[in-house]
């Protein structure tokens, strides 16, 4: 949610007119997150997040879009896209594509409590249980074949304990695929910042724009290695446990899942391990961006990596 594409006041005016959405009053670029262009908008009759798509193809987009919908209307609190006149979702805002949807209300939790844990477990379990009937499909765009890719890409950048580290987990995920693990659409990327919580509540999960099919479990590892890190970049054994009691009290793990759960977790740490290093050293261009620290997940892996951290012990 960074600001690559400005946006000015009479474009954002003429683009609203496509919308019965009442008239502009005020809006802002928002600098948290690094993959879209996303603007808080304030007409006389709601209140909006407008998103600019700076990477996926047009054709991609009606998934990410279609799913949210689908959520919302099946109980999941997440944030409905705004139907233009002409009916459609995806529209095209400064030779980007836009969608226009809901401002849910509440706010991010920077430190999650062991309660809150609970509860977003619960909620991404319910959200599982939903979206493994949404008939959309979308390949994941931050696998294994990405991976590999943005590996060689790293290759000049990284030291050689980087590289070691690097080819050593990829030949371990390399060995370990998940696709016969209960599969469905995820979200891929819940972390804290895309959770809202108002009055001690879950209020809405936002920005869906990784979302695809993968495995569901997957994205429980995603969810827990951000929602349960402490301070010294490790897990919170108590936070995790109440995060997966939570997830497990909707949707119980199968033994597969269960028997995978260690890769997992060191899958969703190399993800974002990666991620953050190719942004790192090919930074974008963009009016308001906000760059994360490779090294959290880079340490996390390491602590997943650790023979004498036992995280099968928390799904008991």
């Amino acid at each position: 949610m960074s600001v690559f594409t400005p946006v000015h006041e009479h474009q954002l005016i003429e683009f609203l007119k496509s919308f019965d959405c009442g008239t502009l009053q005020s809006f802002t670029g928002i600098a948290a997150g690094i993959e879209n262009t996303n603007y808080f908008v304030t007409t006389d009759q709601a209140q909006f997040v407008l998103t600019l798509f700076e990477h996926h193809q047009p054709e991609e987009l009606p998934y990410f879009l279609d799913l949210m919908a689908y959520l919302a209307e099946h109980g999941i609190p997440t944030a409905h896209p705004r139907c233009a006149r002409d009916g459609a979702y995806l529209n095209v805002l400064n030779g980007k594509p836009a969608a226009l949807v809901a401002r849910l209300s509440g706010h991010s939790l920077e430190t999650p409590s062991v309660e809150t844990c609970r509860l977003m477990g619960a909620a991404l379990g319910k959200m599982h249980t939903v979206s493994i009937n949404f008939s959309g499909h979308r390949a994941p765009d931050r696998a294994l074949p990405w991976a590999l890719e943005t590996q060689t890409q790293l290759a000049p950048h990284l030291t050689p304990e980087d590289a070691a580290l690097l080819t050593d987990e990829l030949a371990a995920q390399v060995a370990s695929p998940r696709s016969h693990l209960p599969q469905g659409a995820i979200h891929a990327d819940l972390f804290r910042d895309n959770a809202l919580f108002e009055h001690g509540q879950l209020s809405g999960i936002i920005d869906f724009y990784y979302a695809c099919n993968d495995a569901l479990a997957y994205d429980l590892a995603v969810t827990l290695n951000d929602w349960c890190l402490d301070d010294n970049h490790h897990l919170n054994h108590a936070r995790a446990q109440a995060l997966i009691h939570g997830y497990q009290s909707v949707r119980a793990l199968n033994l597969d899942e269960r028997a995978a759960w260690p890769l997992l977790l060191r899958a969703a740490a190399l993800r974002f391990w990666l991620s953050r290093l190719k942004d790192q050293c090919f930074p974008r261009a963009g009016e308001l961006t906000y760059a994360k620290d490779p090294n959290v997940f880079r340490r996390l892996l390491q602590f997943h990596r650790d023979p004498a951290h036992q995280p099968i012990d928390w799904l008991d």
